[in-house]
């Protein structure tokens, strides 16, 4: 088996992105980029891509730069691994990696290698008539408890209503991020106090303050004081995510647990984030921290140092699938990253939308990724 074709594609959702008015859900992403790899036989293997898509849509389409051979550093993605084994994850990995080096290791180019990656293994499950989760090592749980993941609302009676509205659709977790957080330090306490008050004590309230809204490590410590009454399950992102010296003086300052990493990539990043940054809680988004192969890695280090692994999945239903392997991979799984938004690059790029049952939703059984991608939708929304 060869693989025969990598195809980057840009989606566009009718939708823009924008935070939301009272207590309206944001729609979801208007641009998405997916991936599609097929092998001589006809499987093919999917992942989404939530970065700039026609960037990575060009780093996956370059020529190659030596046509010689034996010089990769500039080649384009796809050139690489044409006419490969699929099943060669790991030696794929490296050969993207190592190809791309001198315009990538970081930012978009390891976000369009993790998502042949991911598609990659989606193959590999179907060639193997395996899910994901049994092929990354086993499957430590069938279901994760979700968390309803959405942005801050601007007043504390649109936090209240919202709160309400995800506990009432089954939630027992709910994630406010950013939005209007990091503008007034006292509407900020009032919104965190109004979201426990509506999630009553037995539900856990997960907090994003948004790395953009530039912090020191003491006002960010300030910030956790000030909420901490009301019992934060973590906070992410209170500093630019390279700040490891900062959230190092964060953690060893609060006692919430502190989460980071959607932005962090490969093994070397997260080494850094436990060992330098001493976060609590790694978030590896599987489209950009280098794929299933490179989060294997990640679980293994943050069991070794005994950390919680919890993916950041916005994008969509295809994202959350592969989040849900990875977290069924783990010895201690906490929890899924659930996108309440109701745009069509959310809810509708797989046939069969992932559903919340009794606050879980269920890992995919079936092979590879374990959900099957709408082709009339990417036809509908596709853009180049």
């Amino acid at each position: 088996m060869k693989i025969a074709s990598v195809e980057a594609m840009v989606l566009k959702s009718p939708g823009l992105y924008k935070s939301p008015d009272g207590s309206e859900e944001p729609p979801g992403p208007t641009y998405m980029g997916l991936v599609k790899v097929t092998t001589d036989n006809g499987i093919t293997g999917w992942s989404d891509m939530e970065t700039s898509a026609p960037v990575a849509k060009a780093a996956i389409d370059a020529p190659r730069w030596s046509e010689g051979g034996g010089l990769e550093c500039f080649d384009g993605l796809a050139t690489l691994i044409l006419g490969e084994n699929p099943l060669e994850t790991d030696r794929l990995w490296y050969k993207m990696w190592r190809g791309s080096i001198y315009y990538g290791r970081r930012g978009v180019a390891i976000q369009a290698i993790s998502a042949i990656d991911i598609a990659l293994w989606d193959i590999c499950g179907k060639f193997y008539g395996q899910p994901v989760s049994v092929l990354l090592g086993g499957r430590h749980c069938e279901k994760v408890r979700a968390y309803a993941s959405t942005l801050f609302r601007p007043t504390p009676s649109a936090m209240r209503e919202a709160a309400k509205k995800y506990a009432d659709e089954g939630f027992t977790a709910v994630k406010f991020g950013w939005g209007v957080f990091g503008q007034d330090s006292e509407n900020d306490v009032r919104l965190v106090e109004a979201a426990r008050e509506a999630l009553g004590p037995r539900r856990d309230l997960l907090v994003d303050t948004g790395w953009f809204v530039e912090r020191t490590p003491k006002q960010a410590i300030q910030i956790v004081k000030r909420i901490e009454p009301f019992r934060p399950f973590f906070v992410e992102e209170l500093l630019h995510p390279e700040d490891y010296d900062g959230y190092a003086r964060v953690a060893e300052a609060v006692d919430v647990p502190v989460a980071c990493g959607e932005q962090e990539a490969t093994e070397w990043g997260f080494h850094r984030l436990i060992y330098e940054g001493k976060v609590d809680v790694l978030q590896p988004d599987l489209t950009r921290c280098g794929g299933f192969t490179a989060a294997r890695k990640i679980v293994h280090m943050a069991q070794l140092a005994n950390r919680l692994v919890i993916p950041h999945s916005w994008s969509s239903d295809l994202l959350t699938a592969a989040s849900l392997h990875l977290n069924a991979f783990q010895r201690r799984p906490v929890l899924v990253e659930f996108n309440t938004s109701h745009g069509p690059l959310s809810r509708d790029l797989v046939r069969d939308p992932l559903r919340l049952v009794d606050g879980h939703v269920a890992v995919p059984s079936g092979p590879g990724l374990g959900v099957e991608v709408n082709e009339e939708t990417v036809a509908k929304f596709r853009i180049a």
